[in-house]
């Protein structure tokens, strides 16, 4: 750096210290300045006279201001007030000036920090020699072998599933009134039952769709406890998905079963479930390990799948849920305790198992249940690390509402040489025996619309509200309970034991109004819903489609409610296609949605 005068002679008489504008002497990066001006010690009288000194400049590369600066001017700080002097720094292209004003002694000492700040930061960063290529050495280098690779992983995972034992899986008994159904029999009740399809998704030569068992002793002859417990639930005859599903499953196949919400999912994959585990040849008590293994994503489908479990409870079963917000300490107790079967959300089970709480190799028995919305709320990295510790060979059945490319691409992964079964069609509908209104509104209107529909209920009405955010859920419930109407809110920023509280009062009845958001849109089984009011249309076709199937479950009736704004115009096309389908009522304001350039004809 070389030295060089800033300032005439003349200038430098007239100079007095800029104590009022010291503002503009300041550490810059854009040559404008910025905030670099520290605190320094010393009377402010005697400072001043050393500002009538010329600056001492020189250049230092831009790319080292970061280094003489400091994170937050930390170091140039300390240069100011170590030696009393002030620093300006002014970016110019590749090179930087920099000012020191101050005594002369005291801005040479700061120009040596300066400097020292600057060569420290140099050999820190020094470019290494340019290597010269070993092209020969490179060029040299062996490819990989990647068959051997992949026979390395294969022999791995030979290795680490060798000491388990085998799996019985089919123990499929054909009843008599089964084996005598024609094939005629066969397809006139699967059109008759919502138009049942099946399929075999083995590459090469198709196996045999198994018959459908159109009652339960069909199925469950050979099982007298099972039997006794169906007769205690009170149940007349197998929904199609069960009929459809128990001859595969029990078969010892695994199964994608797509069928609607409300159609009996649960039973048609815990009944096989239960047989499976007792007829193993390895007895539960030397099994170490729970046998059976459901993952859903939620916690409340969760509790309702442990509860269908506790009801039907076969040969002295035990089971456990496992979901977050729930008391960790002791799910790890109960688990540890000893479980045949694990009912959990694939977050909380994931944290369990990377603690070595619980043990899955002996799962031979598994089931994603509602795994499209398992996807959606972004568990497909959870569920790959848990089926790491599931043996490979166990036995897969996947529930599902929707078939989108990434829940086939899941399933694809993790089953083997499945069968499909879904009822009605691939393309989403809702069950037919609930009654659709769509109301074309504005956002200031709903609340007066919802508050008339509320008055309008019988007692023996129940009905759920869902909204598009947990504040609206909190403050709609809080206006209807100032008004004196008896209602509940679920979302997830409720605690876990306020959560289950608002459940059980609702299904208890104490409560007739549940206002949700879409946390509860699946998973939610309670049979006598009466209505479901959307308050808020969701952020998809599909939880439009499932929010409405929490009514008119278990072969009853009921009818939905749904609130349109103009800004839902983006899925009037979908909406309409959906009621079409189920042949509701169609609104003209509906129609007009489908032209954006007509949303503000509705009012």
């Amino acid at each position: 750096s070389q030295e060089k005068t800033c300032v005439s002679s003349r200038r430098q008489r007239r100079m007095e210290p800029p104590l009022r504008d010291m503002r503009d002497c300041q550490v810059s990066r854009d040559g404008r300045g910025g905030r670099g001006w520290g605190h320094t010690s010393g009377r402010t009288e005697a400072r001043a006279s050393s500002y009538r000194e010329p600056p001492l400049c020189f250049l230092i590369k831009s790319s080292m201001m970061g280094a003489v600066i400091g994170r937050g001017g930390s170091k140039i700080k300390d240069i100011q007030e170590s030696t009393s002097t002030k620093i300006q720094i002014v970016k110019g292209g590749p090179e930087a000036e920099v000012k020191i004003f101050g005594r002369k002694d005291m801005k040479a000492k700061a120009k040596e920090a300066i400097e020292t700040l600057v060569k420290k930061q140099e050999r820190n960063h020094k470019p290494r020699a340019a290597q010269p290529r070993d092209v020969t050495a490179r060029a040299a280098q062996p490819r990989i072998d990647w068959d051997r690779v992949k026979a390395g992983v294969a022999e791995w995972k030979k290795r680490k599933w060798a000491d388990l034992p085998p799996i019985k899986k089919n123990l499929y008994i054909e009843s008599k009134a089964t084996h005598l159904l024609s094939q005629a029999q066969v397809d006139i009740w699967r059109k008759e039952n919502f138009n049942i399809r099946c399929d075999d998704l083995t590459e090469g030569e198709k196996r045999p769709i198994p018959k459908p068992t159109c009652t339960f002793e069909d199925a469950f002859q050979q099982y007298p406890e099972i039997m006794q417990s169906i007769r205690r639930a009170g149940f007349q005859k197998p929904t199609p998905i069960q009929s459809q599903a128990w001859p595969i499953i029990l078969q010892g196949i695994d199964l994608i079963g797509i069928a609607q919400t409300g159609t009996g999912k649960t039973l048609s994959y815990l009944m096989p479930g239960f047989i499976h585990l007792h007829s193993q040849p390895v007895s539960r008590q030397q099994r170490n390990g729970p046998g059976m293994l459901v993952l859903t994503p939620t916690r409340e489908l969760a509790l309702q799948v442990e509860a269908e479990c506790s009801k039907y409870l076969y040969k002295g079963l035990r089971s456990v849920c496992i979901y977050g917000g729930g008391n960790r300490k002791g799910q790890i107790q109960d688990v540890t305790k000893g479980v045949d079967i694990i009912i959990a959300t694939p977050g909380r089970l994931n944290d369990l198992q990377m603690n070595n709480f619980v043990n899955l190799r002996s799962i031979t028995y598994l089931v994603l249940d509602e795994a499209d919305k398992m996807l959606d709320l972004g568990f497909e990295h959870q569920i790959m690390k848990i089926l790491l510790d599931v043996r490979p060979d166990r036995q897969t059945v996947m529930t599902t509402a929707s078939w989108p490319g990434s829940t086939r691409t899941l399933a694809q992964s993790y089953l083997k040489q499945p069968m499909i079964v879904y009822v009605g069609t691939l393309d989403l509908v809702t069950v037919n025996t609930v009654k659709q209104n769509i109301i074309v509104t504005t956002e200031e209107e709903k609340r007066s619309l919802i508050q008339e529909f509320l008055q309008s209920l019988s007692p023996k009405d129940k009905v759920i509200v869902f909204v598009g955010r947990k504040l609206v859920a909190d403050d709609l419930s809080s206006d209807l309970s100032i008004q004196g109407i008896p209602v509940q809110s679920l979302h997830s920023d409720r605690e876990q034991s306020d959560r289950d509280q608002a459940l059980e009062d609702f299904r208890s009845g104490r409560v007739k109004i549940l206002i949700a958001t879409d946390l509860a849109s699946r998973g939610l089984d309670v049979s006598d819903v009466t209505h479901v009011y959307n308050y808020n249309f969701p952020h998809n076709i599909e939880e439009y489609v499932h929010r409405v199937g929490r009514t008119g479950r278990a072969g009853r009736t009921g009818e939905s409610i749904t609130l349109l704004t103009k800004d839902d115009w983006k899925i009037a096309d979908e909406l309409i296609k959906i009621l079409q389908r189920a042949n509701q009522i169609v609104p003209p304001k509906l129609q007009s949605m489908k032209s954006h350039e007509k949303c503000t004809e509705f009012y």
